[in-house]
């Protein structure tokens, strides 16, 4: 694989963080330490076994943080739509639509 693909895939991961306003660049306070990142990299491979994307991430490395120092509030990440399609055919199947603030019409 090329490092030129790497590149690409990176930078479409700056991008998409940018795009989304995931977070953004401020000052470090000079009483904080800075919470480093790392790139995690991974080939998707399409059913044949050929490479179908590079994906490059951006992830935090939060378990240097301190509850309280650090952060106050934590974040789950987003659900995918599918999870929620699912839980909504559970949820009708079994009727626990009184259980839920959802009316199913």
């Amino acid at each position: 694989m090329n490092n030129q693909n790497w590149m690409i895939a990176m930078k479409e991961e700056l991008s998409m963080i940018e795009k989304n306003k995931t977070w953004i660049l401020v000052e470090r306070p000079r009483n904080r330490k800075v919470i480093r990142v790392k790139w995690v990299y991974r080939t998707k491979p399409n059913v044949d076994g050929s490479i179908n994307k590079n994906k490059a991430r951006l992830v935090v490395k939060g378990y240097n943080q301190i509850f309280g120092m650090d952060y106050l509030d934590t974040f789950a990440p987003a659900a995918r739509l599918d999870t929620i399609r699912l839980l909504l055919v559970v949820a009708t199947q079994k009727d626990l639509r009184h259980y839920m603030k959802i009316d199913f019409q």
